[in-house]
């Protein structure tokens, strides 16, 4: 039995799921999303609960066991919660702006790049002092958020690729949390 597929997903008040046919339709306070399920996979709604069940144990059916659920538990929790990705810019004279429904980055290219927000999708940039007092300079912020798991980071990865984090000085644009080794550069000979 899958170790995923195997919990149960608890709904949370304000959540209503329906089932019609082969397809889940998730509703909460946020949005509305839904899922096609496959052939071999059941759902069954008890209480409070979400069940998901198999019918077979072959190998695929196995892996779309805890897929299925590992979805529908992001979709209750996207539709109640949302998710939020939060990117730092660093670099001088780096910046981002929210300009309607473009995101504006200068990001040291002799332009400056534009990226279309989707739709259900909010983002947000601000500037923030670094260090104490602000002695580090102005660090851009950008927060996208939205209920749609896959979309959110999907465009969090476009804005990250526009200026990955380098090596050699940590310039760039990366996760809130992701670290980056810094490597030591070329000595000069004495």
């Amino acid at each position: 039995m899958s170790r995923i597929g195997k919990k149960h997903i608890v709904i949370p008040g304000g959540v209503t799921i329906e089932q019609k046919d082969r397809k889940i339709i998730v509703k909460g306070s946020k949005g509305v999303l839904d899922y096609s399920l496959c052939d071999k996979i059941n759902v069954d709604l008890e209480d409070n609960h979400i069940i998901v069940t198999r019918e077979n144990d072959e190998s695929k059916v196995r892996a779309l066991h805890g897929l299925t659920r590992a979805l529908i538990q992001n979709m209750v929790t996207g539709v109640s919660e949302g998710y939020e990705k939060v990117l730092n810019i660093i670099g001088t004279g780096y910046s981002s702006e929210r300009i309607g429904p473009w995101l504006k980055l200068s990001v040291g290219y002799s332009h400056d790049v534009l990226l279309e927000v989707p739709k259900n999708i909010e983002v947000s940039a601000e500037a923030v002092p670094r260090g104490k007092g602000g002695k580090l300079g102005i660090q851009s912020i950008i927060r996208i958020k939205g209920f749609h798991k896959e979309d959110v980071g999907k465009f969090a990865a476009e804005v990250r690729k526009v200026r990955p984090p380098e090596n050699y000085k940590g310039k760039g644009i990366r996760y809130e949390n992701e670290f980056v080794r810094i490597k030591a550069g070329k000595s000069g000979s004495k």
